[in-house]
């Protein structure tokens, strides 16, 4: 089998709601990772393209998190309309979704999550 062209990684940790750092997938339903499996599969795009289930990634404020490898794509505040989008614009067209985009200053950096940090 020929290597993925890309492999998405969908942070489904749990933990609390009312953890300070925030969660993943507090629920623990895995659907954002559902509705990116569904979409590669609509289009066509496995096995070339795969999306798993990851434990943490460690960027918990900014979840929920996928990163996309082998391009090394952080991608933060992820939600279930930003699938079709991510998949069309990134893994399709190759290009960065500088909403989406954790910044490199951001990544492995303990932030209060966005709706509790200061102006």
């Amino acid at each position: 089998m020929a290597k993925f062209s890309h492999h998405l990684f969908v942070c489904c940790n749990q933990r609390s709601a009312t953890h300070p750092r925030g969660c993943c997938d507090p629920e623990g339903s895995q659907t954002l990772r559902a509705c990116f499996k569904a979409e590669l599969k609509a289009r066509g795009l496995t096995p070339a393209v795969r999306a798993n289930q990851a434990g943490c990634l460690d960027q918990c404020e900014l979840g929920p998190v996928v990163v996309i490898y082998p391009q090394a794509v952080w991608y933060g505040g992820v939600t279930l309309d930003d699938v079709p989008r991510i998949i069309e614009q990134t893994v399709l067209q190759g290009q960065v979704l500088d909403d989406l985009l954790i910044p490199d200053d951001r990544l492995n950096t303990k932030f209060p999550k966005p709706s509790e940090s200061t102006p």
